[in-house]
């Protein structure tokens, strides 16, 4: 162990440093590690890189890559989503200050911040700041109301918005999930738009998003979509806005051009997703709500996962996958 690992300096347990990083991977190769050499290390035993060893009470194994890799990003993407709820509370409670502070007409006619309630309300606001872009539009869409008379009315007057900024010469970039890949109503859009116009899928994204040239963006502020904030602060604008393209690199393109997800070794993409999920212990409505689909498909899915893995229970399959190392390669 080297010197530097003697003097371990304190991290996040999503942090992994250099030491820790070396010790895991020998840890790896040699099936475990004495628990000795790994006290310098504490971050290794925080992190759930390592875990005792059943068989030995002194010694350490390492847990798979794939299962650690995936508890790390999904305590990540947990913390993310709690500071966004947390923020748009926040938003939420001080817009009425906001909207009563003194100190000048400026800020009370363009505010950092404003709620807007109403569905009408809201569309009318997204078209104003549409009506002003002349780069580009990125929105994250995800699995709502596009099989009901709502969301076939809000097509009709996207599709002329949409049009009409595609026609000025600025871009449009949206995110769907996977299980939108295939639904007619969004299909049949962008085989109507003409212009820069591109489309990509994850198995799980935000809640709805827009973000205009990133000087205007508006977020959801309540469950059943009456509610959103206009955010208008470049900071946020500007994080919300790296957001998206954090999720948009990782994304599968669907338009222009469609990149299919291959199966892998009988296990489809969606299959793996699911899998990720199992792993955490969510039950099957979670698990339909995070991945956009309806509870029976999620548990069709589930039986065939069941069935290729060789699983007789659920406490099983969990055990399978982990075993498998399905989780370890892309969706």
């Amino acid at each position: 162990m080297s010197t530097a690992a003697a003097v371990h300096r304190e991290h996040g347990p999503e942090d992994p440093c250099p030491d820790g990083i070396e010790l895991y991977a020998r840890a790896l190769r040699e099936g475990g590690i004495d628990s000795q050499d790994a006290s310098p290390v504490p971050c290794l035993l925080d992190s759930g890189l390592l875990r005792p060893d059943a068989r030995d009470a002194a010694r350490l194994e390492a847990v798979p890559p794939a299962l650690a890799l995936h508890r790390m990003l999904s305590a990540t993407t947990e913390r993310a989503a709690h500071e966004r709820r947390r923020e748009e509370r926040l938003a939420e409670a001080f817009a009425p200050l906001l909207r009563i502070d003194g100190r000048g007409a400026a800020a009370a006619e363009n505010p950092a911040i404003r709620v807007v309630s109403g569905t009408g309300p809201i569309n009318e606001a997204i078209t104003a700041a549409m009506t002003g872009v002349a780069r580009e539009l990125l929105c994250v869409q995800p699995n709502l109301h596009y099989n009901d008379s709502r969301g076939a009315a809000a097509q009709v007057v996207a599709m002329d918005r949409d049009q009409a900024l595609l026609d000025r010469g600025a871009r449009i970039r949206t995110l769907y999930q996977h299980t939108q890949r295939h639904m007619p109503l969004v299909l049949a859009r962008y085989e109507q738009l003409r212009g820069n116009a591109e489309a990509r899928s994850l198995d799980e994204v935000t809640d709805r998003l827009i973000v205009a040239d990133r000087d205007v963006a508006f977020i959801p502020a309540g469950e059943d979509g009456t509610v959103a904030l206009e955010v208008r602060h470049p900071a946020l604008v500007e994080f919300l806005a790296t957001t998206f393209y954090r999720l948009w690199w990782q994304a599968t393109p669907m338009y222009p051009q469609t990149v299919h997800r291959p199966s892998l070794n009988g296990i489809t993409p969606r299959q793996r997703a699911i899998a990720g999920l199992l792993v955490e212990g969510h039950t099957d409505a979670v698990i339909a709500d995070r991945l956009g689909m309806n509870i029976r498909t999620a548990r069709v899915h589930i039986a065939k996962l069941a069935a290729t893995l060789g699983s007789e229970s659920r406490a099983q399959l969990g055990y399978l996958i982990g075993r498998s190392g399905i989780l370890d390669r892309g969706a």
